[in-house]
């Protein structure tokens, strides 16, 4: 299991950001005028790394060249190697390996399920939650990554099938980031938050 301090900085990129010199691009077109978003290369580069017609079938069975294709593009690279802060870890523990198969499917249907979300481009978070860092990896943080990396039109809710395939592919994110989670859930004691912590270090002065 990933160890982190507390806190951890926050994450200083962008969906669009690229790093291409070392390999990491962004999939994600710029828009045209009154043209919907072309598929394809990278967006500064041009490299042309992704079989989409492999990503977007959705097979499950084919998962390792989904998520080895996610890790060209550098917002989701970074959630595939990020630590985890404190609280995703100590959550991850309470909840165990098992809470995961129903807290995945949930956290899919809540923040992408629909196609009217009040926060649509920003209903994921990027840390305290395993399932946060899950979401961002496997482009399943809002419908706009979901519609370019996977095919699922952003203008309709997702499909039971849709819903199932995410959730696999988040739950095989936590399995490969916490091989060795717990089935079951642990005790963990919470961390106090700022102001306990300030109001204990003026009492031990």
């Amino acid at each position: 299991m990933d160890d982190d301090d507390d806190v951890l900085k926050p994450l200083a990129i962008r969906c669009t950001d690229t790093d291409c010199e070392n390999g990491l691009h962004c999939f994600l077109q710029k828009k045209l005028p009154k043209q919907p978003r072309p598929t394809g290369h990278c967006r500064d580069c041009g490299a042309g790394l992704v079989s989409w017609d492999r990503v977007r079938r959705r097979d499950i069975r084919d998962v390792q060249y989904t998520f080895d294709a996610l890790k060209h593009e550098l917002i989701r690279h970074a959630f595939f190697h990020r630590r985890f802060d404190q609280h995703a870890i100590n959550h991850a523990k309470r909840k165990g390996r098992l809470g995961f198969d129903a807290a995945a499917e949930a956290r899919i249907r809540s923040s992408v399920g629909s196609a009217k979300h009040p926060r649509q481009g920003r209903q994921t978070p990027y840390d305290k939650n395993v399932l946060h860092y899950a979401q961002h990896a496997v482009a399943a943080c809002c419908r706009k990554c979901i519609e370019y990396w996977h095919g699922v039109p952003p203008d309709r809710d997702l499909s039971e099938e849709e819903i199932k395939y995410l959730t696999q592919l988040v739950l095989l994110y936590v399995d490969q980031r916490l091989p060795d989670l717990n089935p079951n859930p642990q005790k963990v004691p919470r961390i106090p938050n700022q102001w306990a912590r300030k109001a204990t270090s003026r009492k031990k002065r």
